[in-house]
């Protein structure tokens, strides 16, 4: 184990790696990642979308048995659920944690009213996925993340290796020059499991109630939030 980067000590290193590879450095990120934090010290918070299928199958070629989590809010849609039953079966060595809330949706409701998502979407966001990473990672250094550069303005200048403000530690960021298309280019290539919703115009796919289908084409980011001003759940924001 050599000496990781961390919050307190920080220094970029993105620009060590090369991305003329044919994963554009994702491979070596990872392995630099595995190398330099112990198994406890880093985890791969995971959306199940087409971005962490290319992880997945990525960090498995790394780190077989790494430690996933999926932030559970309980507003997932089922086709969500039924991934991640495919990838536990493709990659039965890897340890998947499903990290729910504290509240369940009726205590929510009973503290902060029904459908909160609609009336305070960043207020729901916080409760049920922003507080929940925030305690898987107080006992680690870093995290990964699938975060592209290509997916919205305000993810243009992430790092491979970021110093993450909001969380006080590492988010290292393999993806960042991947395209969307060369995302799904890698999907199908290799056969991976994948999101049925992707298949009929959800590019991004996160909580029901917050997200729709796509008429035309769009970033990988359209149909969430849409008709407000939300970009982000929170987990990305300092």
């Amino acid at each position: 184990m050599t000496n990781a980067v961390t919050y307190e000590n920080w220094n970029s290193i993105s620009d060590s790696f090369s991305i003329q590879d044919e994963t554009k450095g994702a491979k070596a990120v990872l392995e630099w990642a595995y190398q330099n934090y112990a198994d406890n010290k880093i985890v791969y918070a995971s959306s199940f979308g087409a971005e962490a299928i290319v992880l997945i199958d990525l960090i498995a070629q790394v780190k077989p048995d790494a430690h996933i989590v999926f932030l559970d809010t309980d507003l997932h849609f089922l086709e969500t659920y039924d991934v991640i039953k495919r990838i536990e079966e493709r990659f039965p060595s890897l340890k998947i944690e499903q990290k729910k809330p504290a509240l369940t949706l009726d205590e929510q409701a009973a503290q902060y009213g029904t459908a909160l998502w609609k009336r305070d979407p960043n207020q729901c966001c916080q409760i049920r996925k922003v507080i929940p990473l925030r305690e898987t990672l107080t006992a680690r250094d870093a995290w990964i993340s699938g975060l592209r550069r290509e997916q919205s303005p305000t993810r243009k200048d992430t790092e491979f290796v970021n110093k993450d403000e909001k969380f006080k530690n590492i988010k290292i960021c393999p993806l960042i020059h991947w395209t969307w298309d060369e995302v799904w280019s890698y999907i199908r290539e290799k056969d991976l499991p994948y999101n049925e919703l992707h298949d009929r115009n959800y590019p991004s796919i996160g909580c029901f109630p917050c997200t729709q289908a796509v008429a035309g084409d769009g970033d990988s980011r359209a149909g969430r939030w849409t008709g407000s001003s939300k970009t982000e759940c929170g987990l990305h924001s300092s």
